[in-house]
């Protein structure tokens, strides 16, 4: 397996590992002597998170001199930040010729001068690259005739010595910045924790603590990343997310111009996509795009260049605009179909941008549509085609050509997201008139269909769709086996083949497909959709749908369908009200249930549900570490806060003119008195902070031992 450094892995910490080294004599069998290093890997703390996901860590334990290099691999720990290893390896020191057996053992300098042991920390990547985590050194030497046990911090991992070779490859200019973060214990963070929780509930809303931070920090992707990941593990992101932009569409004047700036909404919105979307992402574009880069390497590429400008001599650009058809079409086929992924999280944001938007342009039948294409479209999938390495969709950039052919794609799905809110297009805007020529092969009424439909399933949610709305959108429909429910005079309960149909409003079976439903459940009524045990009916792929009658058990025809409607129901069902917390994961027979025993079959559950929004994937996020970037960002641009309060104290006390408007003209001062309560709670809390930040440091260099796991060693040891 290959591996690759950590991207970024100078900003992040890189954690400590806790080690125990020893030398041994032993006499072997011909009464020769040797030297045993044992080396004891113990544990390790706050492991660096990948793709804001606990790692699966594993580490290699190395004895490394001028003329060897034994490695030795602990078992993967799965998702943890702080793995128990407690293994341990044994490694032979090799002794020169000259050595003979002494009783009192003394290790001689000249043998081991230059051994050392390594230790490296690894992501286990499974199908793609294991990413380097960090890595300590230790001198074999530092033993002596003693066991050697600390806390050593991770380093980032070492580039070497600079080549002999003098060729001149040009030079490189870089801006690094170095940040560390020392993250308390939990109840420190307490009261700038919920400062920031109540962001969303604060009027306005650039009054709010997670609104001044990003005014305040000179990048506004310094706060955004930090604010969207504690919000997010709080469940508190949707709603200051639509906070912040309905701020932005104040500023708005034109509706095609609805959350096209780089505004904090815009980048709060981008960065949820990114952490959220992974896996939507790898479910919707990777097959396609690992089918499109295998096809570019192994056989004869299909040239797409379309450019006049750019293309071969001897290619047909009319052949080539065939070929770029062949692959848009593709790719577009797989986003406009993968509604049924798209995770809980985004849904609710889109649903809010769409109606936000529909609410500030009354007279735009469109804008609810452009609203969420701009971010689905231009800010996620547009994105991720053009730079797929960049989301994990592929181990490595693309070569030039087959990065040529994606940017052309990524430029059409663009144009025909954009499409979807748009009647009629408009090919006098494009600035390429090659591309212009290109897309008037797409003048087809069911692209923007396709589109507007798609829009439609990731932005809505039947329980907040208001009542007017003209048609429920289609979500699902396939052949199932359903249980019979014991409505028939004889009682007689087998299982049948019905026609499942699923919408935003509710779920039907019929007994043939374009057949009037015999049986409907309305969405608002279903309480849970759970698995069923397999030994309910000795039958495999069986759900349940629970809702006000007996519940309904259905077996689909294979685990991936089962699956799939699992996920369809309980995401157009995440809003009701009444969802159950637990459940019976067994059916109710003769007399009892299966699963508890219990002869009360309207009991309570006696397990807790556990699908609730299985589209989303579980994200590990440290809520403590993030509260400490944003104090530690707070901190930095303590001058600005201190000038944005002096600047709301003059504007509330004069209510005139301001003073001084090269200050703060900046800032977004809506409403000075409630900017000015959240600016001194903020400087109070960050002043406390600090206090608890210095009577930690006093307390660590004065008590903690050197190399104990409050003081861990840092670097090399020698």
């Amino acid at each position: 397996m290959s591996k690759i450094p950590a991207r970024g892995a100078i900003y992040l910490r890189q954690g400590k590992v806790h080690l125990e080294l020893k030398l041994n004599e032993l006499i072997t069998d011909n009464g020769s002597v040797c030297q045993q290093l044992v080396v004891h890997i113990k544990e390790c703390h706050g492991l660096p998170l990948i793709n804001g996901q606990n790692c699966d860590p594993y580490a290699t334990v190395s004895l490394v001199g001028p003329s060897r290099n034994d490695q030795k691999k602990t078992k993967v720990k799965k998702k943890t930040s702080n793995p128990q290893f407690n293994e341990t390896f044994y490694f032979e020191v090799t002794r020169s010729s000259s050595y003979t057996k002494k009783s009192q053992f003394q290790v001689e300098e000249e043998d081991i001068e230059k051994l050392e042991v390594r230790v490296d920390l690894w992501n286990n990547g499974n199908l793609v690259q294991d990413v380097f985590l960090g890595e300590i050194k230790v001198p074999v030497k530092v033993l002596r005739n003693d066991s050697f046990q600390a806390w050593y911090l991770l380093q980032p991992r070492e580039n070497g010595n600079k080549s002999s070779k003098s060729d001149d490859l040009g030079s490189l200019r870089l801006n690094i910045c170095y940040t560390e973060d020392c993250v308390l214990p939990s109840e420190y963070y307490g009261s700038l924790r919920n400062l920031l929780l109540k962001s969303s509930d604060v009027q306005p809303i650039s009054a709010s603590a997670a609104y001044i931070l990003s005014e305040v920090c000179r990048d506004k992707y310094d706060a955004v990343l930090p604010i969207v990941r504690l919000l997010l593990h709080h469940h508190k992101l949707v709603p200051f997310v639509a906070a912040v932009a309905e701020l932005d569409l104040k500023d708005t004047q034109e509706a095609n111009t609805v959350f096209r700036g780089n505004s904090l909404a815009t980048r709060c919105v981008d960065e949820m996509m990114k952490i959220v979307g992974k896996h939507y992402l790898k479910v919707t574009l990777k097959p396609v795009i690992d089918e499109f880069c295998l096809f570019q390497i192994c056989e004869s590429p299909k040239p797409c260049e379309i450019d006049p400008i750019k293309i071969k001599e001897g290619d047909n650009v009319e052949i080539n605009m065939e070929n770029l058809r062949y692959y848009v079409d593709k790719v577009f086929r797989e986003i406009v179909r993968s509604s049924i992924s798209c995770p809980t999280l985004m849904c609710d944001v889109f649903y809010s941008l769409r109606h936000l938007a529909a609410k500030r342009f009354p007279n735009d039948p469109h804008v609810q549509y452009s609203a969420v294409s701009s971010f689905v479209f231009l800010r996620f999938f547009a994105v991720a085609v053009v730079s797929p390495h960049t989301f994990h969709l592929r181990p490595h950039h693309p070569d030039a050509q087959t990065s040529r052919t994606l940017t052309l794609i990524s430029k059409a799905i663009q144009t025909l997201g954009s499409w979807g809110s748009l009647t009629k297009s408009k090919l006098s805007s494009f600035k390429e008139t090659f591309m212009c020529e290109f897309f008037k092969t797409f003048q087809e009424e069911k692209f923007t269909e396709s589109v507007k439909k798609f829009l439609d399933d990731v932005s809505s949610t039947e329980s907040k769709e208001p009542s007017g709305l003209s048609e429920p959108v289609h979500l699902k429909e396939g052949e199932m086996y359903k249980r019979a429910q014991g409505r028939t005079r004889i009682g007689k309960k087998n299982f049948k083949k019905r026609w499942f149909c699923l919408t935003s409003r509710e779920l039907t079976y019929h007994k043939q497909q374009d057949k009037e439903p015999i049986f409907t459940i309305p969405i608002k009524n279903i309480l849970a959709v759970e698995k069923l045990d397999e030994n309910s009916f000795n039958k495999k792929n069986m759900f349940q749908i629970l809702h006000g009658e007996k519940p309904l058990y259905i077996q689909a025809n294979n685990c991936v369908e089962a699956s799939e409607w699992i996920e369809a129901l309980c995401r157009v069902t995440r809003s009701n009200q009444k969802r159950l917390s637990f459940y019976h994961p067994s059916a109710f027979l003769n007399g009892n249930w299966l699963c508890c025993k219990s002869t009360i079959e309207n009991t309570v559950g006696c397990a807790p549900c556990t699908a609730d929004v299985p589209a989303d994937t579980q994200i590990e996020i440290d809520g403590d570490r993030e509260t400490e970037r944003i104090y530690s960002l707070f901190t930095v641009n303590m001058s600005k806060l201190q000038k944005l309060e002096e600047a709301c104290g003059s504007i509330a006390v004069y209510q005139g003119p301001r003073k001084e408007p090269d200050d703060y003209s900046n800032f977004t001062i809506e409403d000075s008195v409630a900017t000015f309560h959240t600016l001194k709670q903020i400087i109070d809390i960050v002043d406390k902070l600090n206090e608890s930040h210095e009577k930690y440091r006093k307390k660590r260099s004065s008590s903690a031992k050197y190399g104990s796991e409050e003081n861990p060693i840092v670097g090399k040891v020698s």
